[in-house]
Order: structure tokens, then C-alpha cells, then sequence
């Protein structure tokens, strides 16, 4: 299943299912073959850009998010944590993502993760969030992982995750743009740190 997974840059992931799952498309080259599905974790500009969803979203796509990307994003199936929802062979969950500890991602907001069961794998991609109790009920096979700190899991923070779920795999994400995000360097020591605890694909 990891070979599945691309990353697209700071929190864009592709996962080729079927179905084709896009996760908070941002900057991304136009292309042929529509999303089957889009999630999108919460209204950030670098995670919620409509010009993106545009470019991938065809007649049959679904795009899966909270009740202010709604308000953003036309014909916007809203989940709230815990609610799920299948897709063909496919379930996907909503799950909290909130900042405790700081007020870029209050709980109010109704940020997001999202539990994907594709492929007998449960992939949790954890969204704008610190550590927060509700990681306790998720078991996940593969973790994504914010590394950025900017009101999300610090690098130490996501190895103490990392740490806790014990995946088989952890990626890191919002790293490695040139305006947003942890740098390189970061995304190296968690794969360093977290390689203690799980597989650690960079992917690229």
C-alpha cells in the first residue's frame, strides 16, 4: 500500500486507489484522470484552495470536508468526527484535529483528520493538530504526520505519536515548501527520530 502513496508537496498527498484519492490538493498540475475523491482538512489556504479542487474534480467526484470548507467549496459532503462515510470498497472517517495549545486550529473550528480503510490498511492522516486525547482510539498501519509546529505536532511531538500508535509506517508532512512548513532538515530527524518506532518512507 505505501507504494500507493505520493506526496505532493507540504500537506497534498495522492493515494491511487482505486478509488484516486486526492488529500488537500495544493499547487498541483492539472490532469487527465479525475479524483474519485478529495478530502480537505480544514479552510486554510494551503490546505482548502478551490483553483486546485477545480483542476481535479470531475462530475462523479466527491469531495469530503467540515461545514466551513462547505461554505467554500460548492457540493461539499460534510463529515464531522467520527462520522464515516464508504466509497465503493473504501470507508472513510473523520476524526478530530484541533490545537490544544494554540489558536491557529481551535477545536471550534471543526478541523479534521481522516481515517482511509483502503486495501485492508488503515491510513490516518492527521490534519492541522497537536497531540490531542482522541489520538488514543486510532491504531493506524500508516500515520501522516504534520512536522511543522506552527500549531500542529512539532518533529518532537510526531515522534512521540509515532511512539504511541506504533505503524507500520510514518510520513511527514508540511514540510518542504519554500514559504510554509518545517525544512528538509526537519523532515531528515524525524525520519532519523520516528525510524526508532516505524518504517519511515521519504517520500518524493
Amino acid at each position: 500500500m505505501i507504494d500507493r502513496i505520493q506526496w505532493l508537496g507540504h500537506g497534498s498527498f495522492l493515494i491511487q486507489g482505486p478509488p484516486l484519492i486526492y488529500i488537500n490538493p495544493w499547487r498541483v498540475p492539472r490532469t487527465i484522470f479525475h479524483a474519485d475523491i478529495i478530502l480537505v482538512s480544514h479552510d486554510h489556504y494551503d490546505h482548502c484552495s478551490q483553483a486546485d479542487i477545480e483542476k481535479l474534480r470531475g462530475p462523479d467526484t466527491i469531495v469530503i470536508s467540515n461545514d466551513k470548507v462547505a461554505q467554500e467549496i460548492r457540493d461539499t459532503t460534510v463529515l464531522r468526527p467520527w462520522q464515516s462515510l464508504s466509497v465503493d470498497r473504501t470507508s472513510i472517517k473523520a476524526v478530530p484535529a484541533y490545537s490544544p495549545n494554540d489558536w491557529r486550529h481551535p477545536q471550534a473550528d471543526g478541523g479534521l483528520g481522516f481515517i482511509i480503510s483502503l486495501n485492508y490498511y488503515d491510513i490516518y492522516y492527521a490534519g492541522d493538530t497537536e497531540i490531542i486525547p482522541e489520538m488514543n482510539a486510532i491504531k493506524p498501519d500508516i500515520a501522516i504526520l504534520p512536522i511543522d509546529g506552527n500549531g500542529t505536532l512539532s518533529l518532537e511531538d510526531a515522534v512521540e505519536v509515532v511512539r504511541m500508535m506504533r505503524p507500520q509506517y510514518a510520513i511527514p508532512c508540511n514540510w518542504g515548501s519554500a514559504l510554509e512548513g518545517a525544512t528538509r532538515l526537519e523532515a531528515l530527524a524525524f525520519e532519523r527520530q520516528a525510524s526508532e518506532y516505524a518504517r519511515v518512507p521519504m517520500l518524493t
